[in-house]
């Protein structure tokens, strides 16, 4: 099977020159900045609307149920959107998109009113889902299946960049405003809109190659996506995965300012979220290169394991050892999501499509795993809630050792 889909991947890029797909990937690895910096700026704006609208833990992560249930919802259609429109405009549609969502910040602050937010967190996320149906499938065909995971991992290292300054430039620019003021969000996610409509309008000048098995859809196979056991076991693990990530995120702020861990301020905290995402960045780069010698199977697994002791080490602990032991898990989620995606994806042929769509639905990991931990940390307190991720690290263990070799 392997064999099948490498040589498909070696047909479908074998009309294009060595430069342009270099191009493509930097255009592409440019896309996943941006997107890896909208998303890590929910992980300071929880915290600043949590103490703005007065909210509670469960409350405050409805953020991230909205902006990943959109996922959800919207997945499937952005791959039906992207069959018939191809990569390209699909990827002008996702920008066109997620700046829609960056200006809804405006009205909703001026009206001070939660709901509108959380609306416009959906509207933004619904761009980011079509630029993630787009993007990770396109990227994983630039080249041999053999080398796919790979150069996933180096594409989302620029992701990890973003996810890197974002919490920097986030804590700065809201966290930092003398009042906690809902009018703080409007600048910054002004400017995010303008740049967006840019890049939009670079993708729809450029010109990238056009892959055949990934953009030829009509003699697309009539077998159900459910029938391919790696890709349902994937989908659950993306699920677990992202859920997981999202929400260590989602409570660094609030976590790094109890007293018993390092009692900083709002500012400090935020941008302390900044190493976290940085790990992962460093893991990426590290893991694009170890993965030519490793099996990603069992990379993927190791990296799970040490996440879980982690984790096990900052709930048990205080101080600086529970701070940075938390802090931790970003290297080793680094290269967790691309490694599962290409497992999960691998050898599907003409269904690439529609399992990148079922793999991005499952992104909703995000709205659900946050809301849990968020109901967790009301009842046991914030520090034991984080068992809650703990369990999405063991199950993706298993998925690597066991799940992954189930087609």
């Amino acid at each position: 099977m392997a064999g099948s889909a490498s040589g498909n991947s070696t047909a479908a890029a074998g009309g294009q020159e060595p430069g342009t797909q270099t191009f493509a990937f930097i255009a592409m690895t440019c896309l996943f900045f941006f997107w890896g910096f909208i998303t890590v700026l929910n992980d300071i704006l929880i915290p600043f609307l949590k103490e703005s609208f007065d909210l509670n833990y469960t409350q405050a992560m409805l953020v991230q149920f909205c902006f990943f249930g959109a996922y959800f919802i919207v997945s499937p259609f952005a791959g039906k959107l992207i069959d018939k429109v191809g990569y390209q405009q699909g990827i002008v549609l996702g920008l066109l998109t997620t700046a829609t969502g960056c200006v809804l910040f405006y009205p909703s602050a001026s009206l001070n009113v939660y709901a509108l937010f959380l609306f416009s967190f959906f509207v933004l996320a619904s761009g980011i889902t079509i630029l993630q149906v787009a993007a990770n499938p396109y990227v994983a065909a630039l080249g041999p299946e053999t080398t796919a995971a790979s150069r996933l991992n180096l594409a989302q290292a620029a992701n990890s960049l973003g996810t890197t300054v974002g919490p920097i430039v986030g804590a700065t620019l809201i966290l930092g405003v003398v009042a906690a003021d809902a009018s703080a969000v409007q600048g910054p996610y002004l400017m995010i809109a303008a740049l967006l409509v840019i890049a939009a309008l670079v993708f729809r000048r450029i010109k990238l190659p056009v892959l055949a098995h990934v953009e030829t859809t009509e003699e697309a196979s009539a077998e159900s996506i459910w029938n391919r056991r790696s890709l349902v076991l994937g989908a659950l693990a993306i699920f677990l995965y992202v859920g997981g990530e999202v929400s260590i995120g989602s409570f660094l702020v609030n976590y790094f300012s109890e007293s018993s861990i390092a009692g900083m301020s709002a500012v400090d905290a935020g941008e302390m979220v900044a190493y976290y995402w940085g790990a992962a960045m460093v893991g990426r780069l590290v893991g694009a290169w170890l993965m030519n010698y490793i099996a990603a199977t069992k990379y993927l697994a190791i990296n799970s394991v040490i996440a879980v002791l982690m984790i096990v080490v900052s709930m048990n602990t205080t101080g600086d050892v529970a701070m940075w032991s938390i802090l931790a898990v970003g290297f080793f989620n680094s290269i967790m999501f691309p490694t599962i995606f290409t497992l999960a994806v691998k050898g599907l042929g003409s269904l690439t499509s529609k399992g990148s769509g079922l793999v991005c639905q499952a992104i909703v990991g995000g709205a659900l795993v946050p809301l849990v931990q968020g109901a967790a940390a009301d009842i046991i307190g914030i520090q034991m809630s984080f068992i809650v991720p703990m369990l999405c690290y063991i199950y993706i263990g298993w998925y690597a050792l066991r799940g992954a070799d189930q087609n």
